[in-house]
């Protein structure tokens, strides 16, 4: 289901993994993993998702699974060897063991892992996946499996994705804020909103999306035609640009670079233009004001448990109503802005001759909606 790219930007490292030895704190935590190829490589990693599949959450569906593992993002303070300690036991069934470092991230990092066979693949992602880092930091490890790795010298190849794939944020905080058919992630722990602590203290770097969904203060403007209305940001590069309603350089940017995921500045809500739908994980409540998860399920492996309250509504039927009537007023609202504007500046050029056709108009729109 989901397939890796990565551009090596290591000018005099050949792509190939080349076998050491473990030292410091990984060789005096087995001898079997001595064995181990351990590597780093500088490079930016592309994550892709196959848009015909979707995730089978909380079990990942058995053709979707592989011996290559793929942790989205480990937190900088996190030390390579922090990293295998973490491991425990489960190092000794590691087979390949690659940390990637992108320059311009310099707040985390992300790790491929090849295991022995299926068996402890899944093992380690039932250990590790969902599972802070440490337990006095919000930062979770987030792990997904992988079905081709692939390592490349061009950017272009690199940021192309292959067939029936589109690629999904990098950043571990924006992969959190779609839903968990598009990203693979069950679990949050926060509704990452403004002055979110982990946001700004894990991305808040590195990541275009995350520093403006913080930085309240400061007024975005549309990368191409300067507008500060109606503004959506690329999940995948931080591109800006304006709405449908607008000059549309979102969508255009869309159609020229393939990246489908845009999100609001105004509501923090995602729009998948391949789906032509919203994707986002979370939305507010109208029974308490708190964000909900609007594909929360039972996570025991027998489905509804009967015991965790899953399987209730709490709520979420009539929240996700209300969000689905304010998206379509929303929508009709612009839509009736646009036809006002359009239809004052034809008044302002023929104010005698179109007083009719206005009133004619504007009745029938309001009946329409």
């Amino acid at each position: 289901m989901f397939s890796l790219r990565v551009h090596s930007v290591d000018s005099n490292h050949p792509l190939t993994l080349e076998e050491t030895t473990f030292i410091s704190a990984a060789a005096t935590t087995s001898t079997t993993a001595a064995t181990t190829k351990f590597n780093e490589r500088r490079g930016i990693s592309h994550l892709y998702r196959n848009a015909s599949q979707k995730s089978s959450l909380p079990n990942p569906n058995p053709n979707s699974r592989s011996t290559s593992l793929f942790v989205v993002a480990v937190p900088n303070y996190f030390s390579e060897d922090d990293f295998i300690r973490f491991c425990g036991s489960h190092i000794d069934h590691v087979h390949v063991l690659l940390f990637i470092r992108n320059d311009g991230m310099e707040d985390r990092y992300s790790v491929l892992i090849k295991l022995d066979n299926q068996v402890t693949a899944d093992r380690f992602y039932n250990s590790f996946n969902e599972k802070r880092f440490s337990p006095s930091e919000a930062e979770i490890c987030h792990i997904l499996y992988v079905l081709s790795v692939e390592f490349t010298e061009s950017a272009e190849i690199a940021s192309t994705p292959p067939e029936n794939f589109t690629e999904l944020p990098a950043c571990p905080i924006c992969l959190e804020r779609l839903d968990p058919d598009t990203s693979g992630i069950r679990n949050t722990l926060c509704d990452h909103s403004f002055q979110c602590s982990c946001t700004s203290k894990w991305t808040h770097l590195s990541c275009q999306v995350c520093r403006l969904c913080q930085q309240q203060d400061e007024k975005p403007a549309c990368s191409v035609c300067g507008t500060s209305e109606n503004l959506w940001v690329c999940l995948i590069c931080g591109f800006v640009g304006c709405g449908r309603y607008k000059e549309g350089h979102a969508k255009r940017h869309w159609q020229d670079t393939q990246h489908c995921y845009s999100l609001d500045l105004r509501t923090q809500q995602i729009w998948d233009y391949v789906g032509d739908n919203y994707v986002h994980r979370l939305n507010q409540s109208k029974t308490d004001g708190k964000s909900i998860d609007t594909n929360s399920c039972c996570v025991s492996f027998e489905g509804d448990c009967g015991t965790c309250g899953c399987s209730e509504d709490s709520g979420i039927s009539g929240a996700l109503f209300s969000s689905k009537v304010e998206a379509i007023a929303d929508e009709y609202n612009r839509l009736l802005a646009t036809q006002l504007e359009a239809q004052r500046q034809v008044n302002t050029q023929f104010p005698a001759s179109h007083h009719l056709f206005s009133f004619f108009f504007l009745g029938w729109f309001a009946v329409d909606l």
